[in-house]
């Protein structure tokens, strides 16, 4: 692999990071109250898929600039519902907006519609006894494939 394939899978692992934290903004944002307690976890997922804090300004004050990715690789992509739907938890109040945008990422991401409340309530129980992506995922791996 050439040093330009290389820049190429980073640049695009970027692109990823950037829709992911777009996507997290939408959900933190959606009832209209975006919360100190919902920043701090963006920016800890940010930190985590190597985001800067000012570039995470950026894709806030500029979201339309980012077009929506969903990850090719399974795990990923599961990682980072998980991250919306721990988005959606973290303040301890659902409001029906985030229910129902985390109802049309389910779908997006792929996963069967008739499904996707269970799938939510499983990793919102997960979250809750704090198991992270990798045990969730196991929990769940059978009835999203």
């Amino acid at each position: 692999m050439n040093i330009q394939e290389i820049l190429n899978l980073f640049n695009k692992g970027k692109t990823t990071a950037k829709s992911h934290m777009k996507n997290l903004i939408e959900m933190a944002a959606v009832d209209g109250n975006f919360d100190q307690i919902e920043y701090d976890l963006l920016k800890t997922i940010a930190k985590k898929n190597s985001i800067s804090e000012s570039q995470l300004k950026d894709i806030r004050n500029n979201p339309h600039g980012i077009q929506f990715e969903l990850p090719k690789d399974k795990k990923e992509k599961f990682h980072q519902f998980y991250d919306l739907v721990h988005m959606m938890s973290v303040d301890n109040s659902i409001h029906p907006e985030e229910m129902k945008l985390c109802d049309l990422y389910a779908v997006k991401f792929g996963y069967p519609r008739e499904r996707s409340k269970e799938l939510i309530e499983t990793i919102q129980s997960n979250i809750k006894y704090g198991q992270g992506h990798d045990e969730t995922y196991k929990r769940v791996e059978l009835f999203i494939s």
